[in-house]
């Protein structure tokens, strides 16, 4: 690592929810940063215009706050660098441009759409369906490098609309080295004459990310794998601007494929089985399409941060449940996975369910009191929910699942399971719970190891084993096979409301 302060960003187009793959990106670079005591940077680069989307920059800075990782320098945080938005940028970047023209780098292309179109009919092969705009077909465009000096002086005089783009070297072999894969290598003829600066006046992601890096003094560059195949541009474009011996050292992080493994994940497998990809719900301004998030899905921060380190990284033991001060300590870009991480929904929420039973019921009763609400369950007591979320908590997977595994507690079930008991149902042990209402009418302490006492005592009365009695009593209680210890559950509920749900599904047993 170079002896420079750690500067590391994240610098995201405002042009949609952001997938976790993006999120995992933030994480690395804040752990890297946090672990060096060093910079964390949010930069929006929103260059292209037509596809930015109207609420997206927001969403971002949201998700963010969400899982914890707060930037040190952004649009919203300032910082010494100002501004963070590209698009507020944009009258720096051309100089830069015109000075890779001036000294052979770059240079002007003239060509129309129609003009580009029928370069790509006219070179379009079975092995080349698809022609870029490189070093052989530069020479039979319009642009400074065919055109004379005159007529591109008069062009650009005139206004007429063009591009700058980078002049590819012919036969040079580029190549940095990863601090993931290595040392990488490609050959200048693979790539083709990138657009730097576009017709109005907007940079590419090419130009505008090396300029930026090089001003905001980034020391490391951590991103997608996606991007390699730029990465001999960005390499040129630092040597030709002069900034060799300022660039950030790289480190390209593997993909998160698809559950089977062919291939990255996107939006459309989370669709097709059923689980988010976005950290958080996100609707499409244009489609007003509700795409689900982690969080509205149920998923805590911590653990939605646990598994996106765990996607691609370990720390060489097998301990799996990590907090994010932990992961700061432990993290390192050297034991990075190269190769893509299968992202697996069922192991994803082991992580929450892991979080869920670690996390104090008061963490997590804002959330827990935000669901039940959305399900028209107003609690105002916050002691007792407290209470109750201790006794559920294991039981729940997702944050969703306290409606099921907490809501008996507020109303009576809609719906009592008494086909469950009915095949065993007799007179014997309708007797039994007619006993055990006057028993707990008698009882004068309300607890839950005293109505087990007297509940045990009573069925040894009747000569019936207590384990008979108990499905009968929790389907009373809850309204099925499921919540925590009946006599915990009897506690919480009061002794009116346990007698008035046992009456109630005895009436029901009756008339059945």
């Amino acid at each position: 690592m170079n002896s420079r302060k750690v500067r590391v960003r994240f610098a995201p187009s405002p042009t949609g929810g952001l997938h976790l793959g993006g999120v995992r990106t933030v994480l690395f670079n804040y752990l890297f940063a946090k672990q060096h005591g060093g910079d964390f940077i949010l930069r929006i680069e929103d260059t292209d215009q037509t596809r930015f989307v109207p609420g997206a920059e927001a969403y971002i800075l949201n998700t963010l706050n969400w899982c914890g990782l707060t930037p040190d320098e952004s649009p919203v945080h300032g910082g010494p660098f100002v501004p963070y938005r590209q698009s507020e940028r944009k009258a720096s970047y051309r100089a830069y441009a015109e000075e890779l023209v001036k000294n052979g780098y770059a240079y002007y292309a003239f060509d129309t759409t129609e003009e580009l179109e029928q370069m790509r009919a006219q070179f379009k092969t079975a092995e080349n369906p698809s022609p870029q705009y490189n070093q052989h077909i530069r020479t039979k465009m319009r642009n400074s490098l065919t055109l004379d000096a005159a007529t591109v002086a008069q062009l650009l005089k005139e206004g007429i609309p063009h591009v700058i783009r980078i002049k590819m070297p012919e036969q040079e072999t580029v190549h940095f080295t990863d601090m993931i894969r290595g040392e990488v290598s490609f050959h200048t003829s693979q790539v083709d004459d990138k657009v730097l600066l576009k017709a109005d006046g907007m940079p590419t992601y090419h130009l505008a990310v090396v300029v930026d890096d090089y001003l905001m003094q980034i020391s490391h560059a951590f991103r997608g794998e996606e991007w390699l195949p730029s990465a001999p541009v960005h390499l040129l474009l630092w040597k030709y601007l002069g900034w060799e011996a300022q660039m950030p050292q790289w480190a390209h992080l593997p993909l998160i494929l698809k559950p089977e493994g062919n291939g990255k994940l996107s939006k459309r497998d989370g669709d097709r089985l059923g689980f988010p990809v976005f950290a958080m719900d996100w609707t499409d301004p244009k489609s007003n399409e509700l795409t689900i998030g982690f969080k509205e899905r149920g998923f805590l921060p911590e653990a939605f941060v646990n598994l996106l380190a765990m996607l691609g990284w370990n720390d060489g033991t097998d301990q799996e449940i990590f907090s994010l001060d932990e992961l700061v300590q432990k993290f390192s870009i050297e034991r990075v996975h190269k190769a893509g991480a299968k992202f697996d929904y069922e192991k994803a929420k082991w992580f929450n369910h892991e979080w869920i039973k670690r996390t104090e019921a008061r963490r997590l009763l804002p959330a827990v009191k935000e669901i039940l609400a959305a399900d028209r369950m107003m609690v105002t007591d916050d002691t007792l929910l407290e209470k109750i979320i201790n006794l559920v908590k294991e039981r729940c997977t997702l944050l969703t699942d306290f409606t099921q595994q907490a809501s008996f507690f507020f109303a009576l079930p809609a719906e009592m399971d008494t086909a469950a008991v009915k095949p065993k149902w007799d007179d014997k042990k309708n007797l039994f719970f007619t006993e055990l209402i006057r028993s707990f009418q008698l009882s004068t302490l309300w607890e839950a190891a005293g109505l087990e006492t007297t509940f045990k005592e009573l069925a040894a009365a009747n000569q019936l084993k207590p384990g008979e009695l108990m499905l009968p009593l929790r389907i009373m209680l809850v309204g099925g096979k499921y919540g925590p210890g009946v006599f915990d559950i009897a506690a919480i509920l009061g002794k009116e409301e346990t007698i008035r749900r046992i009456t109630h599904t005895l009436s029901l047993l009756e008339h059945a």
